[in-house]
């Protein structure tokens, strides 16, 4: 059978011609969809920059639905739900992409981390828990335990903080011993006194600096009845941490006076007072006059080196004045006038207490809390 060469001549032209706009429909097509997905993501970031988060979740929607097998769109969306408040959206775009088969590694991650924050913030705590846990042996595990560590802190869980405490200690997360020391202190107030001295010892150990495990371990052997033992700790907690000696004043008085030994507080009382006067280590040092006219005189003396209204007022307190019957006004009037100023201040957050904390009840910070009062900073 002879070959027919027409049909090769016409065949070659046509497909190639066929080819040919195969390619142009093809490259048409791409070019559509990269301008469609570009123009609707920079419309999203636009809004976003503008603070008009809105239009900005309707734009990223958009590219989303144009590409949906982007995951960059689908973070930036979650995220958007996450900081306007809608937790359930944003959990459901971080699920949608933990579900996706073809997601890398470190998406994957990535997807997990901000599913956890959604949780997070949604106050989901053990469902926060569960996916923080998730991320161990991840780029992001330090962060997880730093969260994992605030959620066991805001549930008073102090055996599974320790735990973290630990891990974190371990890292390159920062020092951590001076929250295992208060955490110890934490399970010794709920302990037995066997037990509870254990672990103030063990928390004297993991924060030699830290004043709070000798003033607590002082507390438990004054209420056994070893007043001397008792004053030894908190001479051993001033002369590791002599800026704690106001919080210490009080406690080391009593204990003195339990056991006899009014002259040795005194002295350490009046050494520190001479080098940075406070107003609780002159209440101590007036507490241990026998003279109340000496203690009062103590007051005038402080005024004269520091003014303090609440001196001032601890002074008139005790003073005969020339119109006497109206002294229980005035006093009154400056009593209510001194006690913002005798408050303890958050350095963190600001927080003002009538007493002092290890945390603060505001923003949860350890040791954050100044010694010395409001009207001393």
């Amino acid at each position: 059978m002879d070959f027919d060469l027409t049909w090769l001549l016409w065949g070659l032209p046509i497909a190639f011609a066929l080819g040919w706009f195969a390619s142009r429909l093809d490259l048409r097509q791409l070019r559509i969809e990269n301008r469609l997905a570009p123009k609707a993501y920079f419309r999203g970031l636009n809004f976003l920059l503008n603070e008009q988060q809105d239009q900005a979740i309707d734009a990223f929607i958009e590219a989303v639905q144009n590409d949906p097998d982007t995951s960059e769109l689908h973070f930036a969306l979650g995220n958007l739900f996450r900081r306007r408040g809608e937790y359930e959206r944003a959990v459901r775009v971080h699920e949608h992409l933990l579900s996706r088969a073809d997601l890398s590694r470190a998406d994957r991650h990535r997807a997990q981390h901000a599913l956890a924050l959604d949780f997070l913030k949604a106050g989901l705590l053990d469902r926060a828990e569960e996916a923080l846990r998730k991320l161990e042996g991840t780029a992001y595990e330090e962060q997880a335990l730093l969260a994992l560590l605030a959620i066991y802190e805001r549930s008073r869980d102090w055996v599974q903080a320790s735990e973290i405490a630990r891990k974190l200690d371990a890292g390159t997360a920062g020092q951590f011993a001076g929250r295992q020391s208060h955490y110890l202190c934490e399970l010794a107030a709920a302990a037995s006194p066997a037990e509870a001295e254990q672990l103030l010892q063990q928390a004297r150990l993991a924060a030699p600096g830290s004043p709070r495990p000798r003033m607590d371990l002082a507390a438990l052997r004054r209420k056994a009845g070893d007043a001397r033992s008792a004053f030894e700790l908190l001479q051993e907690a001033a002369g590791s941490n002599p800026g704690s000696l106001p919080l210490l004043a009080r406690p080391l008085v009593e204990a003195a006076v339990a056991c006899g030994r009014q002259d040795e507080a005194r002295a350490m009382l009046q050494a520190a007072y001479e080098q940075t006067p406070s107003l609780d280590v002159l209440d101590g040092l007036t507490a241990l006059d026998s003279d109340p006219e000496a203690a009062r005189t103590r007051y005038v003396q402080h005024l004269q080196r520091e003014p303090s209204l609440v001196a001032a007022a601890k002074w008139i307190a005790g003073e005969k004045l020339e119109h006497e019957q109206f002294h229980p006004d005035v006093q009154r009037a400056l009593d209510h006038a001194v006690k913002p100023l005798t408050r303890y201040r958050c350095a963190a957050c600001g927080f003002e207490a009538k007493q002092h904390f290890w945390q603060c009840p505001g923003c949860q910070a350890w040791d954050s809390y100044p010694a010395r009062r409001v009207e001393e900073l």
